[in-house]
């Protein structure tokens, strides 16, 4: 086979159908912005509150969370069966979300997967 054929997309976009319902409960529920998101996921990393809190309810939105509400990053690693690879690649170095609040240790994930491989990061969706 080629290397054309070999090549993938990332984010998935199966992952990203999937995800479009998140994205939209989301949005509503936290009231952040389009640019927001999109500006993060083109690799502009910045504070924006409303973020923060969108990223955690995508990971409330699609179960992955201990019940003490932070991130159990082995269901987020079976979810992500199509970029289970990447993930882990990616993962090893954000094994230790910091921030005071469950919305800035869901930013940190995020921002921690997207300096670790910005290409292939998992979407903020």
């Amino acid at each position: 086979m080629s290397g054309l054929s070999q090549a993938k997309v990332y984010p998935p976009p199966e992952l990203l159908k999937a995800l479009a319902p998140v994205h939209d409960t989301c949005v509503a529920k936290t009231g952040v912005t389009e640019a927001a998101i999109k500006e993060f996921s083109d690799g502009e990393v910045h504070e924006d509150e409303k973020l923060k809190c969108y990223m955690y309810c995508v990971f409330d939105e699609t179960d992955v969370l201990h019940e003490d509400g932070e991130v159990h990053l082995e269901k987020l690693l079976d979810r992500l069966d199509s970029m289970h690879d990447i993930a882990i690649n990616m993962g090893k170095r954000c094994l230790y979300p910091k921030g005071d609040t469950k919305c800035e240790r869901a930013f940190w994930l995020h921002r921690c997967w997207k300096q670790a491989d910005p290409k292939a990061s998992i979407p903020a969706s």
